[in-house]
């Protein structure tokens, strides 16, 4: 009996391992399947024009979240939206890539509590994740931060992590001198500012870490402030001003996607430096929670600020490539050609209807709404090059 005992618990032992095993080698791969899924329909054929203007653009985003899932980005994937091949398959040239910390179980766009159990904490786990992260937001931001250092130092001449005036340069040199295979340039910016753990001092950490750019809030309030789909509705707290402070005297440019609409406005009453929403939609053209007010948007806009239109049907009510046009042209009629980007939240737990190597299809979407060569090149990434050339760090 007690030899059977012995040999159950064994098999027991047994076999929890090899559904750890499992779930660590299947369950990431499996979950981003079902959550990062694309939605294409076979495109129509493209004309040659087409293709020399968009290989002639420089195709910047504002957003995506592949920082945070188990794979290696310079290998191609057969799932998810955005790996660096895919990305020199769509001729984009710059990727920021935002680095998500907390994410509430059952969230959605009307109210969240901060309280909710957190889904990136399981995910952590799953994944191997180093222990820090387990209970630190911030180490799970520099853990991200790590991955995105490690896919440069393996691969140098694909990607080209920007952190300066100068490393933009030298990116936009390189791309005009190559005849294949253009370096592809990477960003980092924080998804919320709860990444902080509540320290001041985090923000320069984070900043030495690269990070180039940092959202206030997500889905869930935080010590910054309210969020967009919060419980408060509040604007910036004491701890959000010296934060905002802290982060505009470092150079870090300040993302509001994601929050109240009176933490907007305490944000643009405090700050000096433009504002960026990196991925979000026009409430005019898509009305719902998820894209704040026309008005509050034009005055992001019309103190230099740039927006990011998103790709998801949430932000643009038809996620197709002639739908996110549309959003992109309704963006462009409201708040003027300079003020538009891409924001796409790819691998953001988000169906779109095309991945990042087939932004070609955008291009000819915006052409066929009649847009004109000079507009399409300043909202595929123009606006963007001219942005982040004033606004990083000088060294």
């Amino acid at each position: 009996m007690k030899r059977t005992l012995k040999l159950s618990a064994f098999f027991l032992i047994l076999l929890a391992l090899t559904a750890a095993v499992l779930l660590r080698l299947f369950g990431p791969e499996q979950a981003e399947r079902r959550m990062n899924q694309v939605r294409h329909a076979p495109a129509q054929p493209i004309p040659e024009a087409t293709k020399a203007l968009h290989a002639s653009l420089f195709i910047a985003d504002l957003h995506a979240d592949s920082l945070l899932w188990h794979r290696d980005l310079l290998t191609r994937s057969d799932y998810g939206q955005v790996d660096f091949p895919r990305l020199q398959a769509g001729n984009v040239a710059l990727q920021m890539f935002t680095t998500v910390t907390k994410s509430p179980a059952g969230l959605n766009y009307h109210e969240n509590s901060a309280d909710s159990r957190d889904n990136i904490t399981l995910l952590a786990l799953v994944q191997g994740w180093p222990v820090s992260t387990w209970t630190s937001l911030t180490a799970r931001a520099l853990h991200q931060s790590d991955r995105l250092h490690q896919f440069a130092e393996r691969a140098p001449d694909t990607v080209r992590i920007i952190k300066n005036q100068a490393d933009l340069a030298a990116l936009l040199a390189a791309r005009a001198s190559a005849k294949q295979s253009k370096p592809i340039g990477a960003m980092l910016g924080t998804e919320g500012s709860h990444a902080l753990d509540g320290e001041i001092a985090n923000i320069e950490r984070l900043y030495q870490a690269g990070f180039r750019m940092m959202s206030l809030q997500h889905f869930f309030d935080n010590s910054l402030g309210g969020s967009l789909h919060g419980v408060s509705g509040a604007g910036l707290t004491a701890f959000g001003r010296a934060a905002v402070a802290e982060m505009t005297r470092l150079g870090i440019m300040i993302d509001v996607a994601h929050s109240s609409e009176q933490v907007v406005r305490d944000v643009l009453a405090l700050n000096t430096q433009p504002l960026i929403v990196s991925h979000t939609g026009i409430h005019s053209h898509c009305a719902n929670k998820r894209n704040i007010p026309d008005a509050l948007m034009q005055t992001i806009a019309a103190k230099g600020g740039l927006i990011g239109i998103g790709f998801w049907r949430e932000a643009v009510c038809d996620d197709s490539p002639i739908g996110v046009a549309k959003a992109i042209k309704a963006a462009v009629n409201l708040l003027g050609e300079d003020a538009v980007a891409l924001g796409s939240d790819y691998d953001g737990s988000v169906t779109t209807g095309f991945d990042s190597s087939q932004m070609l299809e955008l291009t000819q979407a915006l052409l066929d709404l009649g847009m004109s060569e000079r507009t399409i090149g300043n909202v595929m990434g123009g606006n963007q090059a001219r942005f982040f050339a004033q606004h990083l760090p000088s060294l």
